[in-house]
């Protein structure tokens, strides 16, 4: 029976249901018609037609997208865009520059047509690899679809298509062999592409497409592939192969529809419903795999070469090999039906026949359709055979039965040799196979024979050992047969071997450039850029190497080139299989992942076969290096010739990315290459060593090869004709000596000791070399400097002579010429230096400006020398000249040096010496000739010496003498002080020295104040570099001369009050104190030591002025006295501190450095009461703010008491209890208002006022608050909010008063004062209004907005916060905006006083909170100006807005009306919009690395690492504790204590946050079934039944044992060894908390990525490791600390022993019990555990 067409079947996966068991065979229905019986028609059914319906599925019916289908739209967008670029960019060629006709430019387009074709021809074959994969990995149910796979897939199709389209615009500009092809290719490529875009659309899971629309559209990127190659001409496959592999393809469909019609009829007859339906699901599957063959089979027939897409092909094969073995096994299952089981099995026998038939075509191709050798195989018999009868040595009978196997494949090879001789034309060839059939047959008798002896003689090693010699020469004998045989297949392997390797290469770079986007780890990017630009650059000569070997197959120049290109190309490609393999992890977006992985897989397989194709191709081509090498050259001198006939023409063109500086580094570099290499080349032929003479003759040949490049694009990019003709005819004069050379060495390998042989290979190699300097001093620049040295040595003749005629200048005429001349040569050798680092025509520009100013320079020292007294200073004059010629001559030779190879060794040290010489001995003849002007002469020296030196900090990594480290930061630190006082002598005394001068003094001035600057600078930072190092005698200094300025005179009119110089000095004093205390406990830092010596410089200047400014004149004394006895105490700390850091062990220094900080504090403290005595009403205003803040503190305890519900009165008082006493107290608070007068007159006044004022503030402020307070209290808790708005306007008075008393300013000060009155006289109301439920919550929210307005005016102010605060926390405090604002909405719309209340207490907070945190995260240094500006403008906004809403809300309480209340609305609008700006002004101030500051994960990670601190400083604590020997008193653990209480806060608290991670994941956890929402059985799960939960809890338990064993350790209640087990159990714990996260957590979720790899996590388990440590150190401690008495007396020393030793043994005991329990505990434990768990832990 014969198919016409194969059917297409889909199925649908639009729902998923239960199934339904029933029988579709319903009875029929039957009823009688209205009108009785009626008649019926028989006709035919009209023929099938086909109708395809396309249009969009209705989203509303489609599951929603799964993670990884969504993952799939993503790189599906992606790739559609890079598409749409191809398509975009394949309108048009490129353009490239006019080339050439010459033979270089021919060979070059050839070669780039040639690595075009390539890299187009592996990316297509890529690209149908892809859409097969594509298209067998959607066949099937979405569910079971591998979406990573297919994103894999799809990104491989886009990225190389995106480079496919380069290299189609490159080879559409190349191709110019007829019009038009260029567009044909283009047009061509963006078929593919448009193909490529509708495949990409089909395939969207949102598409709704048929399965149908994805087969066609498969099959057009198939056909355009196709067409795609046949335009560049790389068609391999012929349409005849394509006609049988789609013909063997519909065989299999057709076979595969005759098993379905099989399979239908057991369907048919099964009678249980069950199995019915398997045998049409596995009927409809075979039926869908056939259909999916013959797809792939159209997608990848135009490229079947490529392994890839063989494949896809098999891969779809197997396919469908198994949906047949399903259908048999279906139907064998559902019926006993023989017959029909026969016909089934018979069908798939057909099936599987077509489906070898099929793979059998597909592998044949893989040797090109052509059948194997008749050589071959008896080759390779051969070969396999006599290796058996070579390890059978010992066995006779083996050894002759694979005789007998050898003997018949030599009598085959015999019988086809002497046929192909018979039918040979050519009676050469014929004669030559007879003699090699005969050779061969000879020794096959001679191994007969030998068989023979040994059969006979099986104990016989002799004939065993003739049996194997025997073997051997018939070996040798087959490959001298059919070395051409052999030697064609090994050749052609590599071919194969390296069109794959370059294939592959050409992926793994597209896979790379395909991954960077998403690639995180920016080292191992820049890793796999670099190895992948190393490979591009050797892709071309391997893909050279195959074309011309397949283009020339008997040529040996042409197979060694492909040997070499493809040994050159195994470590770069190496390489870059490592680097992508490392950069894998690195990629987060998973299909390029994927993608990178299986290139770099494919690379590593196609590099190994290459290495061992490479090995095998240079064994069998032998020793064929020399003969290439020397045809190499010719093929360079024939094609430098062609380049001089275009030259002469005046068409000869540089090639595309050729330039003149780089072809002419090129060149320099590749001399020198050249040069070594002729040189092993000379020795290894002297030496006869043919091997290493062939290696050296091959990379004389390859660096010939790049320098016969570079000559020829220095000649084609320059224009000057007659250097261009230069060039090459140097160039052609290297080739034709080098071929010479490589000639003469060849000759001297056949007679190695002929001394006439050695002496022309010596004479061959300096012609050659001469001809390589010729060819180096062609380039451009080189000849100007030749001619520069000319120039000088011509000028510097004049020097020879006996006398020099007498000047007709004066001697300030001639001195100003000299001075002139020497700065102009000067200059230009500093010019020549820095042209070696430019391009090629500076330093010839800079070359003949030297020889031009030396010229002129020498015409000026000869006119100096003829103004000489006497003969002696003449001859001395010309001595320096001749001495300044030869360092001329020295510099232009190492400029030219180094120009040539810029890369040599030690050349710019050379260059740098030259021109330090140049300027030493112009200064040398200066000095020499400008003796009778004084100080000229000096600064023209050190003018010339610092133009020489600046050109070293340049290059601070190229050494200048012989210094150690430590020595130069002396050397500087000395030189710079020097400097220092050195310029302000220049500055005095060239003022004083010349009046006249005037008008330079500003300019002196001026670079005297930069110079003082620039050295102090220069100070700071070499402090710091001396104190990392322990060199602190410059900070020592600096500190005494400090303490001496105190001692100075009158000082300088004071600018400030002694208040102001009291501040300052406070504040240094108190960070001295500060820096000290951190010296002890990091006196490693020594940057604290250049801290301090800084604090104490700006400490002694303004202690200086508070001395002076200080009434009486005791106090100022007293001060002054004090200040420097504080900087003899930092000058012992610094040295100290210096001495530590030489040797950190030193125990006695450290101890030394802890008294000398103590004795610091001390004495810090005692300039602190000198300053108090000073100053008696400032130190009462801050013993006055010290006691307002502790009141308001006080108060803002009481507020969370209040808030909590807890504030309650003693004694059930009431509030009418108190009334009569707190309104007495409300008269006696208009004191206050008295004491602020006082207060602002006292601060303009007398010390005494101001300080009584303070302290009656102070009093009456205490008194009413603890009056309010009880006040507040008797109200009860009934009324929290009632008592917050009590204690709140109490609070805004004191507040109040502690901003009066702090403001610095008089003008702030009136301010301070009026807020404080106005605060005042609002207490006053709201205790009276207290009682009054009517118009309390109006007084609330009045006293609110009134403070609102303070505090945006404190906002609003330019004061810099103390502190700065993070973006997160600006935004947190947004939230109680919002909730505040919802608050006054429903207040206003609810008019109840409580609401308002309620409100008005939440919107302080709220306001003050957000203002705080808006304005300390906008002063963060790392916020830039214009967002800091924005987020104030949005902070004022939004409280103005949220005031506006208040008072409106205050509106509606005094007069409610509906049209009010709507404006509600209108109000919190703004302020909405407010917070929202406000938010987006936060997320500005983040930057990339922000992160959710509410996610669970991230405040778990925060608190987990403030745990670890605490525990870290706890643990360095308790090192420096002593063991217990009495009971610890609280002043000396108190600090020990509350770092360990903290830590356990921090622990509890990020135990808090895990555990609402921990909930959330689990609950992903329930949702994937990884964990049941219930147990089954508890006592199964155990601890572990909640997953990351109970881990969690874990922790919690774990941290609440170690607050409890560091509170009764810290009180002398328990052990150390307490200590260290509650420790290790929080460690223990955190870690399996972790251990939970890894085994049941979505490893892909960001949430868990932050809880199993928690580096918080591991930081706690590290903290608490380091404070066991501590604790086991401080109870060894103890232990050595232990006195034992040890009785004298010999029966109490017994029984001491004996005691002893019954306490050990009883402590064993215990210890061995205590063991026993703990491991059964765990085993208990471990029963619960799950498996994973287990698994994980074993």
């Amino acid at each position: 029976m014969f198919f016409p067409r194969s059917t297409i079947l889909q199925q649908q996966f639009n729902r998923t249901g239960k199934v339904e068991h029933g029988s579709v065979a319903l009875p029929a229905v039957m009823r009688s018609g209205s009108s009785g019986p009626e008649t019926f028609n028989i006709g035919i059914m009209p023929s099938p037609q086909q109708q395809v319906t396309t249009g969009q599925m209705h989203r509303g019916h489609m599951p929603p997208l799964t993670s990884a289908q969504q993952a799939l739209m993503g790189t599906i967008n992606t790739s559609m865009h890079a598409v749409q670029q191809a398509q975009a960019d394949l309108s048009e060629v490129d353009n490239l520059p006019p080339l050439g006709q010459d033979m270089a430019s021919r060979v070059w387009v050839q070669n780039k047509v040639d690595e075009s074709k390539h890299e187009i021809h592996s990316q297509v074959d890529a690209i149908t690899a892809g859409t097969a994969s594509v298209v067998n990995l959607t066949a099937g149910d979405p569910v079971d679809t591998d979406y990573t796979a297919v994103g894999c897939a799809i990104t491989t199709i886009s990225s190389n298509l995106t480079e496919m389209s380069k290299g189609v615009k490159l080879l559409a500009a190349l191709m110019d062999d007829e019009v038009g092809s260029g567009e044909d290719l283009l047009k061509a490529a963006r078929t593919l592409a448009s193909a490529v875009s509708d495949l990409l659309k089909a395939v969207q899971p949102t598409s709704g497409e048929p399965r149908q629309t994805v087969l066609t559209a498969a099959g057009s990127i198939g056909q355009a592939s196709g067409e795609l190659l046949r335009q560049i001409g790389e068609n391999e496959t012929d349409e005849r192969f394509q006609d049988v592999l789609m013909s063997l393809a519909k065989a299999v469909a057709n076979a595969a529809a005759m098993l379905v019609l099989k399979a239908k009829n057991v369907a048919q007859v099964a009678e249980d419903t069950v199995l019915q339906n398997r045998v049409i699901a596995a009927a409809t599957q075979c039926a869908l795999s056939t259909s999916q063959l013959v797809a792939c089979a159209k997608v990848v027939s135009p490229t079947i070469s490529s392994p890839v897409c063989q494949e896809q092909l098999i891969e779809a094969g197997k396919l469908v090999d198994r949906s047949v073995e399903n259908c048999v096994r279906a139907c064998q299952a559902a019926t006993d039906d023989g017959e029909l089981l026969k016909q089934v099995s018979a069908a798939a026998s057909i099936v599987s026949q077509a489906l070898n038939d099929l793979l059998q075509h597909v592998r044949q191709f893989a040797s090109r359709g052509e059948p194997i050798g008749r050589y071959d195989q008896a080759t390779d018999t051969i070969m396999c055979v006599t290796e058996s009868i070579f390890s059978s040595m010992g066995d006779a009978g083996e050894m002759v039965r694979q005789a007998r196997v050898l003997a018949q494949a030599t009598s085959d090879l015999v019988n086809a040799m002497r046929s192909d001789a018979e039918a040979e034309i050519d009676m050469e060839n014929s004669k030559k196979l007879l003699a090699a059939a005969k050779l061969l047959a000879d020794s096959t008798a001679r191994m007969v024979e030998a068989a023979k002896g040994a059969a006979a003689n099986p104990e016989n090693e002799d004939q065993q050992q003739r049996l194997r010699e025997a073997a051997e020469g018939l070996r040798v004998a087959t490959n001298a047969a059919a070395q051409n045989a052999i030697k064609k297949k090994i050749v052609n392997r590599l071919e194969i071997a390296a069109k794959q390797a370059a294939a592959a290469a050409t992926q793994t770079i597209a896979a790379s450039q395909n991954a960077a986007v998403s690639n995180k780890n920016t080292a191992a990017h820049q890793q796999l850029v670099q190895s992948c630009k190393n490979v591009a650059d050797h892709i071309p000569q391997l893909v050279q190497g195959v074309r011309g070997s397949q283009a020339q197959a008997e040529d040996l120049s042409a197979q060694l080139a492909l040997i070499n290109s493809s040994q050159n190309f195994l470590q770069p490609g190496s390489k870059m299989v490592a680097s992508a393999k490392a950069a894998v992890p690195t990629v987060t977006d998973q299909a390029a992942a994927m993608q990178l992985s299986q290139c770099a897989k494919n690379l590593a397989t196609s590099l190994a076969e290459l290495r061992t194709a490479s090995q095998k191709a240079h064994e069998a081509c032998g020793p064929m290096e020399i003969d290439s090498a020397l045809n190499t050259v010719q093929t360079l001198k024939n094609e430098l010739q062609d380049a001089k006939m275009a030259a002469v023409d005046g068409q000869l063109k540089p090639l595309p990315g050729e330039t003149l500086e780089k072809c002419t580094q090129d060149l320099g570099s590749t001399s020198k290459a050249v040069g070594s290499s002729m040189a092993q080349l000379l020795t290894c032929a002297a030496q006869g060593n043919e091997h290493y003479t062939g290696v050296a003759a091959r990379e004389t040949a390859q660096a010939l090869k790049t320098l016969a490049q570079a000559a020829r694009g220095v000649a084609a990019s320059t224009t000057d004709p007659v250097a261009a003709h230069a060039m090459l005819d140097s160039a052609r004069d290297v080739m034709e000596g080098s071929a010479m050379l490589i000639q003469e060495a060849k000759q001297a390998l056949a007679a190695p000791g002929d001394a006439d042989s050695q002496q022309r290979l010596a004479q061959v190699a300096k012609a050659v070399s001469h001809s390589l300097n010729n060819c180096v001093n062609c380039l451009p620049g080189q000849k100007d400097v030749d001619v520069a040295l000319k120039s000088i040595g011509e000028s510097s003749k004049k020097l020879l002579v006996d006398s020099l005629p007498p000047s007709s200048k004066s001697f300030q005429e001639a001195q100003s010429e000299l001075n002139q001349a020497a700065a102009d040569l000067n200059q230009s050798a500093g010019e020549v230096v820095h042209a070696t680092r430019g391009q090629s025509g500076e330093l010839a520009a800079a070359s003949g400006k030297f020889s031009d100013d030396f010229d002129e320079f020498l015409d000026a020292g000869i006119e100096m020398a003829g103004q000489a007294q006497t003969k002696e200073d003449q001859i001395q004059v010309i001595g320096n000249l001749k001495s300044i010629s030869m360092a001329s001559s020295k510099l232009l030779l190492a400029a030219k040096s180094l120009s040539v190879d810029p890369g040599a060794p030690n050349a710019k040290n050379l260059l740098a010496a030259a021109a330090r010489a140049v300027t030493e001995s112009i200064n040398q003849l200066i000095t020499l000739c400008t003796q009778q002007a004084p100080g000229q002469k000096e600064c023209d020296n050190a003018l010339r010496e610092l133009e020489t030196v600046k050109g070293m900090l340049d290059n601070p990594n190229e050494p200048v003498s012989d210094l150690s480290y430590f020595d130069c930061i002396e050397s500087v630190m000395e030189n710079s002080k020097v400097l220092g006082e050195s310029m302000a002598g220049i500055s005095q005394n060239a003022k004083t020295g010349d009046l006249l001068a005037s008008h330079t003094h500003d300019a002196i001035t001026e670079a005297a104040q930069l110079m003082k600057e620039a050295v102090d600078d220069i100070m700071v930072t070499l402090n710091e570099a001396a104190s990392e190092v322990g060199m602190v005698g410059g900070m020592v200094d600096s500190i005494a001369e400090a303490m001496t300025k105190l001692d100075e005179g009158t000082p300088p009119d004071p600018k400030g009050t002694f208040v102001d110089y009291q501040t300052t000095v406070v504040k240094y004093s108190k960070a001295i104190a500060v820096t000290a205390q951190e010296m002890v406990r990091n006196y490693f830092n020594q940057g604290l030591a250049s801290q301090m010596t800084n604090d104490y410089g700006h400490l002694a200047l303004q202690g200086r002025m508070a001395a002076a400014t200080a009434e009486p004149e005791e106090i100022g004394f007293q001060i002054r006295t004090r200040v420097q006895e504080l900087g003899h105490g930092c000058i012992f700390l610094v040295q100290k501190a210096g001495a530590l850091q030489i040797c950190p062990t030193d125990s006695y220094t450290k101890r030394e450095l802890i008294e000398c900080a103590r004795a610091v504090t001390e004495k810090v403290s005692l300039v602190l009461s000198a300053l108090q005595a000073g100053n008696k009403g400032t130190q009462a205003c801050i013993t006055a703010a010290s006691a307002v803040s502790g009141i308001i503190a006080d108060l803002d305890t009481t507020i969370m008491f209040a808030t909590a519900g807890t504030l309650n009165a003693e004694n059930n008082e009431s509030f009418a209890d108190h009334r009569s006493v707190l309104l007495k107290k409300m008269e006696e608070s208009k004191a206050l208002v008295e004491d602020t007068k006082l207060l602002v007159s006292g601060a303009a006044s007398s010390q005494d006022k101001l300080a009584q004022a303070a302290q009656s503030s102070a009093n009456t402020i205490t008194q009413l608050a603890e009056v309010v307070k009880l006040g507040a209290a008797s109200l009860g808790s009934d009324d929290p909010e009632t008592q917050v708005v009590l204690i709140n306007a109490i609070k805004d008075v004191a507040k109040a008063l502690s901003d009066l008393i702090d403001d610095p300013s008089m003008y702030q000060l009136k301010g301070a004062a009026k807020v404080m009155v106005t605060n005042v006289t609002s207490l006053l109301k709201t205790v009276k209004a207290v009682e009054d439920e009517a118009t309390r919550g109006t007084r609330a929210l009045e006293a609110t907005i009134e403070y609102i307005k303070q505090e945006l005016t404190v906002f609003q102010s330019s004061e810099v916060p103390e502190k700065t605060s993070s973006p997160e926390e600006s935004i947190r405090m947004t939230k109680g905006i919002t909730m505040a604002t919802a608050k006054a909405v429903a207040a206003g719309n609810s008019c109840r006083q409580e609401d308002v209340i309620a409100t008005a207490n939440l919107s302080r907070k709220a306001v003050a909170d957000m203002l705080t945190a808006c304005k300390q995260a906008s002063y963060h240094p790392d916020v830039s100006e214009e967002v800091r500006e924005r987020a104030l403008r949005f902070g004022t906004e939004c409280t103005v807005g949220y005031l506006e809403l208040l008072e409106h809300v205050l509106l509606i309480l005094q007069k409610a009306t509906p049209e009010l209340k709507h404006q509600l609305a209108s109000f919190s609008k703004r302020v909405a919009g407010a917070v929202t700006e406000l938010i987006q002004s936060a997320e500005a101030m983040k930057g990339t690395e922000w992160v959710d500051p509410e996610d669970p994960t991230v405040i778990a990670e925060t608190e987990l690492l403030g745990a670890a601190a605490s525990i870290e400083a706890a643990a360095k604590k308790l090192e420096q504790l002593k063991p217990r020997a009495k009971p610890k008193q609280a002043d000396e653990t108190l600090d020990f204590e509350e770092q360990i209480l903290e830590a356990a806060k921090s622990i509890a608290a990020a135990t808090s946050a895990l555990v609402k991670s921990a909930s959330a994941a689990q609950r992903e956890l329930v949702a994937q079934g990884k964990v049941g929402a219930i147990p089954a059985n508890a006592a199964d799960d155990g601890q572990w039944s909640q997953g990351l939960i109970s881990a969690a809890r874990m922790v919690a338990a774990a941290t609440s044992n170690l607050c409890e064993a560091a509170n009764a350790s810290v009180q002398g209640h328990a052990s150390e060894e307490k200590l260290i087990s509650s420790a290790k159990q929080v460690a223990a714990s955190t870690a399996q908390l972790l251990v939970a996260c890894k085994v049941k957590a979505d490893h892909d979720s960001e949430a868990m990525r932050r809880l199993q790899v928690l580096a918080a996590g591991n930081a706690v388990k590290r903290a608490s490791d380091n404070l066991v440590r501590a604790a086991q150190k401080a109870a060894f401690g103890k232990a050595e600390d232990d006195d034992v008495v040890v009785k004298t007396k010999f029966v109490g020393g017994i029984a001491q022993i004996i005691a002893a030793q019954e306490e050990m043994l009883k402590k064993e005991r215990e210890l061995e019990e205590a063991r026993k329990k703990l491991a059964q505990i765990r085993q208990q434990q471990y029963k619960f555990l799950p498996t994973e768990l287990r698994e994980d832990e074993g």
